[in-house]
């Protein structure tokens, strides 16, 4: 027992620091989701051994004692938190305790909006008037912070007149609602706070929330009035003058009254449609413009809400769902550099091993030498990780009030860590490169990415294969595979006769690849394989395109003058000239037969599409070739010209977000195979504003 007690006191003390952290001094050093562990882990024990519930453990407050340097403002009426359900099986069963409670035969329906991550307040109007703005602190105690909440253009003054109340407006009410911060302009307050920081670190938010918070508990309003501060109102506290029955028409008053309020914002009579709800958004998470944690899932009667009642802090009539974890905190142990295919020096850190969203994440990208120095972060660093959709885990900044002093700053090698050569950065670049073209890390990477599957496609041979033969100096350039032998695998381990003659048959086979795929596989910057089959369907040949000049390509719609630039400032140099002829002497087929034009006429005339994702029956040039075949075009990014986007498994965050956010019809397989009039897949469907695809809660 003793055990026990000594681990709820850990638990506690531990939770209390971490709430001083987060609330008061908007600093946390640990992730929402190790807090969450921590609180769970204390509520099971608690909820085990009931005898050791004291009145001051964290799980029966909300937040924690407010700073002294605000007034404090007592809340008429607690502000609660939410209990949390991780997956669906939490959800039915908190659903199962609702109608336990209020009877089998009661009807129930739910209200249902996105959690924004952003800071409590509750704001208060009296005669019309904004009077008071105070922070949840503890749930009992707020901050005031009255003046600075009046500089928030989304929070309205004086509010609206209507005709729910005899005077227009009601006598007095407290709104209750988020302050948050947009992740563009979170994006660029951070940018603004390393541009002002000249010779010194810069003071960095590690997220929108804290950037939001930050911003909101100022001493000086003026600070407060810079930043671009919103609010979503999500309900109503103590209220004179007006009565209202439910979450809903709460909402609907508060819109009345001239507040914000999440326009995503749901009703649902059925508990299925609140899980189908819960897992759209979880998919769809990246297309919201703040930053999201959860899923808020409220009992809509007050009815019953109040027949419901509260247990220790959180009410039983509503709970939170969570998405998986996108941020966690470990320690960088040291920075590599990678060297890329273009020469580019790529800074990754090593990481103690973290798991975010149920993914064990060791590694993460550091962009590039001026991310680290402009953020100050430094090797055995406690860092706050990202891993967000599709994207690869990134380093966001250090945790600076957890340094020791034995933290080291980085700066980027000036040798190449591959080949010793002197590394070059160019004025008004990022980015640092190694200029040796014969670099082995770089042929290594060129060769690997010549073989994948959109470039070359030769089966058999990836990166560790390449290493191998640059290593043993077979291979100085792609053309060298054309030059491979029997002999060339003589002492290598695990290459026998039949092994053998399949790879050299693939590479041979690899000659024949249609012209926009040999485009791609060159490896050119900026060139993706949409562009790459623009380019082979205007030229049609390599040759014609090595000679064209950056005005040229220019004149190519969909190509701006950067592109133009690279693709002509790759073939005006030497090596890759020669590069060039080298393929055409091994015999690699530099000319298409059959030019790739749209079909002048077909399903698609005059349509613009763009792909996202991994299609199940079909690669992404198959995909290309047929929409062409059906007279359309397949661009590279998405506008408001766009007329689909076709999504397939696993999309790129940056297209479904614009597409969703421009209105762009989006199209599954299936829809693009019946548009195009080619069979589809019986149970495959056109999507409506997602991929159609089943998405499971479990995490």
């Amino acid at each position: 027992m003793s055990d026990v007690v000594d681990r709820i006191t850990m638990l506690r003390d531990a939770i209390r620091a971490h709430n001083h952290r987060y609330y008061v001094l908007d600093d946390p050093t640990v992730s929402d989701a190790e807090y969450d562990a921590l609180m769970r882990e204390l509520r099971e024990l608690e909820a085990t051994h009931p005898e050791l519930v004291t009145p001051d453990s964290p799980t029966q407050r909300v937040g924690a004692p407010v700073a002294d340097r605000f007034a404090k403002v007592r809340h008429r009426e607690p502000m609660l938190s939410l209990g949390n359900a991780f997956n669906e099986a939490d959800l039915r069963a908190w659903r199962e305790r609702v109608v336990k409670l209020l009877g089998a035969d009661v009807d129930v329906a739910y209200v249902v909006e996105p959690k924004i991550d952003g800071l409590a307040m509750a704001v208060t109007y009296e005669g019309g008037k904004l009077t008071v703005a105070a922070t949840r602190g503890d749930g009992t105690i707020g901050e005031d912070v009255t003046a600075n909440i009046r500089t928030v253009k989304s929070v309205p003054l004086v509010l609206r007149r209507t005709d729910d109340t005899p005077d227009g407006v009601p006598q007095r009410i407290e709104v209750r609602g988020e302050i948050y911060m947009r992740i563009a302009d979170f994006e660029r307050l951070n940018e603004q706070q390393v541009a002002a920081a000249v010779g010194q670190a810069p003071r960095l938010f590690a997220n929108p929330r804290n950037a939001a918070a930050g911003s909101l508990r100022q001493l000086d309003p003026n600070i407060t009035a810079s930043r671009p501060l919103r609010f979503f109102a999500y309900g109503i506290g103590p209220c004179d003058g007006v009565t209202l029955g439910s979450q809903w028409e709460a909402l609907q008053y508060l819109r009345a009254l001239g507040f914000p309020v999440n326009p995503d914002v749901r009703r649902l009579e059925d508990f299925d449609e609140v899980i189908a709800y819960c897992s759209e958004w979880m998919s769809r998470r990246d297309t919201l413009s703040y930053e999201a944690d959860g899923i808020v899932i409220k009992v809509d009667s007050f009815a019953q809400q109040r027949e419901l009642g509260v247990v220790a802090r959180d009410p039983r009539w509503a709970i939170a769902f969570k998405f998986p974890a996108r941020e966690a905190t470990t320690t960088l142990r040291e920075i590599v550099v990678n060297v890329g295919r273009t020469g580019k020096l790529n800074p990754n850190a090593v990481l103690d091993p973290v798991n975010i969203g149920g993914v064990t994440v060791s590694n993460a990208t550091l962009h590039n030498e001026d991310y680290i120095v402009s953020r100050d972060i430094r090797i055995g660093d406690r860092v706050t990780v990202k891993r967000a959709g599709d994207v690869i885990p990134q380093v966001i900044g250090p945790i600076v009030s957890a340094r020791t002093g034995q933290e080291q700053p980085w700066r980027m090698p000036r040798a190449c860590p591959a080949c010793g050569t002197a590394v070059v950065r160019h004025p008004g670049e990022a980015d640092t490169y190694c200029p040796n073209r014969r670099c082995p890390e770089q042929v290594v990477r060129s060769v690997e990415h010549w073989v994948s599957q959109g470039a070359m496609d030769i089966v058999g041979m990836g990166e560790r294969q390449a290493r191998q033969f640059v290593e043993r100096g077979f291979i100085q350039d792609v053309a060298d595979l054309y030059t491979l032998t029997p002999e060339s695998f003589r002492g290598i381990e695990g290459y026998g006769p039949k092994r053998i003659e399949n790879l050299l048959a693939a590479i041979e086979t690899s000659k024949e690849r249609p012209l926009h795929r040999l485009i791609f596989a060159l490896g050119i910057s900026n060139v993706g394989s949409t562009l790459a089959t623009t380019l082979a369907r205007q030229y049609g040949s390599l040759d014609l395109l090595a000679n064209a000049s950056a005005a040229e390509l220019e004149a190519i719609e969909g190509i701006g003058p950067h592109v133009a630039h690279s693709i002509a400032e790759y073939f005006a140099e030497p090596e890759h000239r020669a590069l060039v002829a080298k393929l055409k002497q091994v015999g690699v087929k530099v000319e298409q037969e059959a030019p790739l034009r749209p079909a002048a006429e077909g399903p698609l005339k005059d349509k613009t599409l763009v792909l996202t994702g991994t299609l199940a029956g079909m690669t992404r040039d198959d995909a290309s070739q047929l929409i062409q075949q059906a007279g359309g075009k397949v661009a590279g990014s998405v506008t408001k010209k766009t007329d689909y986007v076709v999504v397939g498994a696993d999309p790129g965050g940056s297209k479904y977000t614009k597409a969703v956010q421009l209105g762009v019809p989006l199209l599954d397989e299936a829809a693009l195979l019946r548009l195009v009039g080619a069979p589809a897949e019986p149970e495959a469907s056109e999507a409506e504003g997602a991929p159609s695809q089943q998405l499971s809660l479990d995490m």
